[in-house]
């Protein structure tokens, strides 16, 4: 027990952005008027979602580690588990919210291109603050 609460407190930012994205993912979606003029604005938020969490899942790892990083470790936490974690959301979008919400392949894209644009930016420019 005392070692989640180490972990809560150790990465309280990223598990934050972590559930807002859940929260967000299954509320109900408010109809906003410039939205329509903005192409793809659907798809941009994904992006940003998870480009901003994964940039904070990397940062926070620095941060704690800065002399014991593992790349396993941060490739599994701040790559893969996000990319699993948006598959797992579209299909329960799809098939548990009673056409509140759908899943859709090209959210899957925008949110893995989030993930992607986050492990470039952690790779070659995160880093650097913490050398």
């Amino acid at each position: 027990m005392k070692m989640q609460i180490d972990y809560i407190k150790r990465y309280k930012f990223s598990i934050f952005c972590i559930m807002l994205i859940w929260i967000l993912c299954f509320m109900t979606v408010p109809e906003i008027e410039f939205a329509e003029d903005v192409p793809f604005i659907d798809k941009w938020t994904h992006t940003v979602m998870y480009l901003g969490t994964c940039s904070v899942i990397w940062l926070e790892y620095y941060h704690k580690h800065k002399k014991n990083i593992s790349i396993k470790r941060l490739s599994i936490g701040a790559f893969f588990l996000p990319l699993l974690m948006s598959g797992i959301i579209e299909l329960l979008q799809e098939y548990c919210t009673g056409g509140r919400r759908s899943g859709d392949w090209m959210d899957l894209a925008a949110n893995t291109t989030g993930v992607i644009l986050a492990a470039i930016l952690g790779s070659f420019v995160y880093r650097r603050f913490f050398k």
